[in-house]
Order: structure tokens, then sequence, then C-alpha cells
């Protein structure tokens, strides 16, 4: 009969440990105070491969790298999303398609000092809530072309001109708003 390993291979398997608290005599009352151990805590990378599908929200992300912003109108009511729905908040019934205007305004904003990840390097950005004339709900979307540390309320009621990422991420970040302003009047954008 072969033997296999009676030991398994140890690697450091990217962690680094030091000082993990641990009582040094297992006595009924240090077992007890493990309750109370504050918990311990990782950092790691990590990386996964996901594949997924945006189902009905497709034609809004072709929409995005064609340089277009498309919404929902419900049939019945003619009310307008300014996001991708695939039903109607009020009907249930299936939502047809719109393409919303290039230019909007800023309804309200936020200025993140703090991201994700993938967001980090870009703090601080601004969010803003994009309010279109032929929409009903807002648009929320990145502000570039401000200074964050200068924002103020004047902000509110800014008209906003909507740009596209040249290559595509099939991402909500693949649009994105400028000021629209003598400033910002040559800004190239897509039809």
């Amino acid at each position: 009969m072969s033997r296999l390993p009676g030991k398994r291979a140890e690697t450091s398997g990217g962690y680094v440990v030091h000082d993990i608290p641990f009582p040094k005599n297992l006595t009924t009352e240090s077992l007890h105070q493990l309750k109370d151990m504050t918990p311990l805590r990782i950092e790691q990378e990590y990386s996964i491969r996901y594949s997924h599908s945006y189902g009905q929200d497709s034609p809004f992300f072709a929409g995005l790298s064609n340089g277009v912003l498309l919404g929902c109108r419900e049939p019945e009511t003619g009310y307008v999303y300014a996001t991708p729905r695939g039903h109607g908040m009020y009907s249930g019934k299936e939502t047809q398609w719109v393409r919303l205007p290039g230019e909007g305004t800023v309804h309200a904003f936020t200025v993140c000092r703090y991201g994700s990840e993938e967001f980090l390097p870009e703090t601080p950005f601004v969010l803003v809530l994009v309010e279109f004339d032929d929409a009903d709900t807002l648009f929320l979307g990145r502000l570039l072309g401000v200074d964050p540390d200068a924002a103020g309320l004047d902000w509110i009621g800014m008209k906003v001109r909507a740009k596209y990422l040249r290559n595509s991420k099939l991402k909500p970040t693949d649009v994105y708003f400028v000021p629209l302003d003598e400033a910002h009047e040559q800004v190239e954008t897509r039809p």
C-alpha cells in the first residue's frame, strides 16, 4: 500500500501573520474570555473572472458605446425613466427605448472623497444627478471639468453635456458630464 503525505505543504499564500492574540495557558476562564476577543482582520488581493449578461439593459450599454444615452418610456403614461428599466414602475408594462438629449441640468451633486478600489485613485470626484427636459427621473453620473474643492450651491442648475469614453468599457461610467459654458463650448462630443 502506498503512503500519502501525512502533512499538508506549507505556503505563505500571500499572508504574513504577526502577533495573533491567544492565551498562553488554556483555562476555563481564558477560553471564556475569547468571546471578547477583537475580530482578526486580513487584507488580501482578490481577483475573479466573472461572466454575466446585461440582459434587457443591453441596448443601454450598446448606446453608451455609440455615444447615445437611452432612457425608457412607459407606453401608456408616457413616463420617461432616465435609466434603463424593462417595465414601468406604475403600469408594470414593458417600456420602450427613447433617446435622451445630450444636455441636462445638475439637480444635485456630491463630492466623493473616498471610493471603492476601482475609483479610489480618482478621488476626490464629483457625482451629479442630471435632470433632462424629456425625462421624469434623474440620471447619476460623474461631473468632470470642475474643481471638487470649489464645490458650491451655484452648481445646482448648472447646464451640462454628456460625453462618452472613446474606448467603451460597457460600464455605466462610459458616460460622464462636463459643464456646458463658454469655456467648454468647443468640447467635442459624439452625435
